[in-house]
């Protein structure tokens, strides 16, 4: 019969091995956050751009597990306003809202202002992402742009649809 101190002995190196195991390599740990090394190179893109805090108001983080694939993001950003990408310089029509969608990432647009039709600028818009994600790096956003609409700001969501 093993003895109490051998027993105790037994759990303590087992224990400690099960603690000391490492990680799988495909992941970073960060605060609460398992992160791919794949998304540490979009943080990396997105830390090289310049951002202007001004461009968005009342930021909200809604699900920052939801996963939103960064080219999606970027298709659907510019998928605005039936397409602003290219020489498109502005929201074209004056929609009362528009919706940008590719695969994993969908943006919702709508006129803070009843009545206001949205008119954004694609540098503005731009502006308004690479602000809101500065506060919210991953996961499905919510927040205003400063400007943009015929009266006012636009507000907007970034989900995964």
């Amino acid at each position: 019969m093993l003895s109490t101190t051998l027993v105790l002995q037994l759990l303590l190196a087992i224990s400690g091995v099960t603690l000391a195991a490492p990680k799988p390599a495909e992941y970073h740990m960060f605060p609460r956050v398992m992160v791919r090394p794949a998304h540490l190179e979009v943080l990396k893109i997105r830390a090289s751009t310049a951002v202007n805090p001004a461009a968005v108001t009342e930021t909200t983080c809604l699900d920052s597990f939801k996963k939103i694939v960064f080219h999606d993001e970027n298709v659907a950003e510019l998928s605005i306003c039936g397409g602003i990408a290219g020489s498109i310089t502005k929201c074209g029509g004056a929609p009362a809202s528009t919706t940008g969608t590719s695969g994993s990432a969908q943006f919702v647009l709508n006129p803070v202002d009843t009545g206001a039709t949205i008119n954004i600028s694609k540098g503005r818009w731009e502006q308004c992402v690479r602000a809101a994600r500065a506060v919210c790096p991953t996961g499905s956003i919510k927040a205003t742009c400063a400007g943009g609409a015929s009266t006012g700001d636009v507000t907007f969501t970034l989900d995964n649809p």
